[in-house]
């Protein structure tokens, strides 16, 4: 090696680092058990929602509403109900105006004639398939009925009655069910076309749509497409809840795959057609087209056009939003949207679609299918269900009810107590709004509740009045103690003088009662005993009950229908009693029955949702008092009407009508009442204030206004003049001398005198007419002698056997 230079180094190589492993390489094992753990739980998580799925799926889908149904339209020749009647109610079930009745659900009105396309109905009794008839008309109504379908002779039809409402869970959903091959061909077709194309070919989850929809909401800055198919809708109302979370649209995914993999496209689109959400009345959720059908356009859901059947496809992507009751204008945007879809898919020919589109948005006013409508009485037929049926099978079973209401009175009433109201504030200087009513309207022969109104505002589900408003009825009470005294006919008649003296009466408490009569006055001692009852004179009226017996007084009201415990105390004869108008009108309608006590009823019928019967309501009738004394008392009650505080009503009604009532009128005028009846209708109405203020109002002034008008809306019959086997008529003459009232020794106020010729006939019992009143009719004569023998006998015989 040369000088200078220098050895060069050996390199050895280096011994490589002991490095420990990566960090994301030591998290490996981790992720993968994690992984593993993650896909166990998902598994497991699958597997649970896949049970959930199918059980709800299988078992009870819907929770659903019991089902209440107005009383069905019964013709038949000799009906009395006019062609614009008959039209009306037919309007108002959703019956299309057609120049053919091809149709179901049609009718063609020309001249004297009436032409109607039935539609089929399960009833109580069973079903009854579609008809098509021809109705003749004359001045009496109905004047023949036959059939032009040729399916054979009828003499009576029932129409498919009025659906008043539904007895829903507390959630407040609300559906009809419907069959997938039961609804127009075009709802489910269209119901693809607009909400999710590829239905019949994706597996729950349609990922092209997902992708179209953000693509569309990228562009647009904001959401304006949704990717969910129809399977993922149904499950998110099915099952899930409306929370906009990454969770909840995972797990609605995961049910819509699950959902899909186990059932058949119809399965799963006959299910969102009754489950899809459509709108609101007031608490109730309406859900599924069935029910939309009733709730939009009053008719079912078979019987819809295109441009009806679009409109309730466009609400699907927003029940509020395009609500045609609220945003008219956008409803018929959207609804012109989706014929256009309709007529691109080819199910609108050109002629159709262009026809479509023309007609209004066609959605009633106001839901007939709504309980808002009816609250009061869907309220009494809950309580007429209680106990009978538990709160669940009202709520989830789809019971059938079959009621007594009559919608066309129904309808009238409401009108009358909302306009009579208006009307009696303004002629009387009330402050408007302020005074509250109830009214009821029953069916004299049957017992049958037609109507009932809880107050002013008849849509308002509130306060029910008709059942709960329990106020003193004032003399309303005075029937009661006059029917108590003439059923002692031995003692009492119509033309008993009674005291309307001053009257101081020495309670147990120690007080003094010390009733007056409504004019400050009292009448003397000879007050005939109808005219007392016909003028609603307290002084005589309290005495008689006195005399009777309170405690008697007490067991009629209790035989006429009355339930309470009243306090057997004076006043109870002057209405110092509380009851609910319907009460009043459960003891008035044994008045005008003839003595027959039937309950009060608003449920004719219940069946199951197929039509299997549950229950029936049979009519009960019993006999509680006898027909002699109770038609006396409604022959009084005729005078109240004709000449007394009820009077003012044929100032509306026609004066060949006859009817029978009683005001009502409590202290410092605090309640306004009236009751009365014809031969087949009965009415009774209370007006006051809620706040139990004075209302300023008699019954002749307040209530018996709403109630003429009510009974001049109902087709009331006349009540006829032909007493009972056991009455007799004698004809008198009846004389009044104005100028004698007040004075003292009055006792000539009052005279009768017989009259063999053209008097007014008054009743008696048979066997109790006076003696000095009897001589034109010798059995009068004769059946008085022999009771008297009778009479005579039993006290022998009682004599007798005291002293044996």
């Amino acid at each position: 090696m040369a000088r200078g230079t220098r050895k060069p180094k050996r390199r050895t190589a280096k011994k490589p680092a002991n490095r420990r492993p990566g960090f994301f390489r030591r998290l490996l094992p981790y992720v993968f058990l994690l992984c593993c753990l993650g896909a166990v739980v998902l598994a497991a998580y699958a597997v649970y929602l896949d049970g959930e799925v199918r059980s709800q799926f299988e078992g009870t889908r819907w929770t659903l509403p019991a089902k209440v149904y107005a009383a069905p339209l019964e013709l038949y020749a000799g009906l009395d109900l006019s062609r614009a009647d008959i039209v009306a109610r037919l309007k108002r079930q959703g019956y299309r105006d057609s120049s053919g009745v091809d149709n179901a659900g049609t009718y063609h009105s020309s001249g004297s004639r009436l032409d109607i396309h039935t539609r089929p109905f399960t009833f109580w009794d069973g079903d009854q398939g579609d008809r098509e008839i021809r109705l003749g008309f004359n001045s009496s109504g109905v004047s023949s009925l036959q059939a032009i379908d040729k399916q054979g002779d009828l003499a009576l039809i029932r129409l498919d009655p009025l659906m008043i409402g539904s007895i829903y869970p507390a959630q407040g959903e609300d559906r009809i069910l419907v069959k997938l091959g039961e609804v127009p061909p075009m709802l489910p077709a269209g119901l693809i076309t607009v909400e999710d194309r590829d239905f019949l070919h994706h597996w729950g989850v349609s990922p092209k749509s997902i992708l179209r929809a953000a693509f569309a909401n990228m562009r647009a800055g904001h959401v304006v497409q949704g990717g969910s198919t129809i399977t993922q809708q149904l499950v998110k109302n099915f099952y899930l809840n409306n929370q906009q979370t990454l969770v909840r649209k995972a797990k609605e995914a995961l049910m819509a795959v699950l959902l899909d993999a186990h059932y058949s496209k119809p399965e799963i689109l006959e299910a969102y057609l009754n489950e899809v959400y459509l709108g609101q009345d007031g608490g109730r959720a309406i859900h599924g087209f069935g029910l939309a059908s009733y709730f939009y356009f009053q008719k079912p859901l078979e019987e819809l056009q295109p441009n009806e059947i679009a409109l309730l496809v466009a609400m699907v992507k927003g029940p509020s939003y395009y609500s045609p009751r609220r945003n008219p204008k956008r409803a018929l945007a959207r609804r012109n949207l989706v014929l256009d879809m309709f007529h691109s898919a080819g199910f609108l020919e050109d002629d159709a679609w262009a026809a479509a589109k023309k007609t209004d948005l066609g959605v009633t006013t106001r839901s007939v299918r709504s309980t808002s409508q009816y609250p009061a009485f869907i309220d009494l037929v809950r309580r007429q269900l209680h106990g009978q049926y538990k709160d669940a099978d009202l709520t989830n079973e789809g019971l059938r009810i079959f009621t007594t209401l009559d919608p066309t009175i129904q309808a009238a009433t409401e009108a009358r107590v909302n306009k009579g109201l208006d009307d009696v504030e303004r002629a009387r200087g009330i402050k408007k709004d302020s005074l509250q009513s109830a009214a009821v309207v029953t069916s004299v022969e049957g017992g049958r509740v037609l109507a009932l109104v809880g107050g002013r505002d008849a849509g308002y589900a509130g306060f029910n009045r008709a059942l709960d408003a329990r106020r003193p009825i004032g003399s309303l009470m005075k029937p009661v103690v006059y029917l108590t005294a003439l059923s002692e006919p031995s003692k009492y008649n119509v033309i008993t003088p009674l005291d309307d003296g001053p009257l101081a009466v020495k309670l147990a408490n120690g007080d003094t009662w010390r009733p007056q009569n409504y004019s400050k006055t009292s009448h003397g001692h000879d007050v005939p005993l109808h005219y007392a009852l016909t003028h609603s004179y307290n002084l005589a009226t309290a005495r008689l009950a006195i005399d009777v017996g309170i405690p008697n007084v007490v067991d009629t009201l209790k035989k006429l229908g009355y339930t309470g415990d009243p306090l057997a105390v004076p006043s109870l004869a002057l209405g110092a009693v509380g009851m609910a108008p319907l009460q009043v009108a459960q003891v008035y309608n044994t008045l005008a029955a003839g003595g027959y006590y039937t309950p009060l009823l608003a449920i004719r019928d219940v069946t199951t949702r197929d039509g299997e019967p549950l229950a029936r309501y049979p009519l009960q009738i019993k006999r509680v008092v006898d027909e002699a004394p109770v038609y006396l008392t409604d022959w009084v009650m005729q005078r109240v009407a004709r000449y007394g505080t009820g009077a003012s009503m044929y100032n509306v009604l026609p004066k060949s009508l006859n009817l029978a009532g009683k005001t009502g009128t409590t202290d410092d005028l605090r309640d306004s009442w009236f009751a009365g009846f014809g031969a087949n209708r009965l009415a009774v109405v209370w007006v006051g204030r809620d706040d139990n203020q004075p209302a300023q109002l008699t019954g002749a002034t307040g209530a018996l206004q709403l109630w003429t008008r009510i009974m001049s809306d109902v087709s009331p019959r006349g009540l006829l003049d032909v007493p009972p086997e056991d009455v007799v008529e004698v004809p008198l003459r009846m004389r009044f001398n104005p100028a004698g009232q007040g004075a003292s020794g009055n006792q000539d106020l009052y005279q009768y005198a017989q009259s063999c010729g053209n008097a007014t006939p008054v009743p008696f019992t048979r066997g109790y007419v006076p003696d000095g009143l009897s001589g034109c009719d010798s059995d009068i004569m004769r059946e008085n002698a022999a009771r008297k023998s009778r009479e005579q006998e039993d006290e022998g015989n009682w004599l007798q056997k005291i002293f044996r």
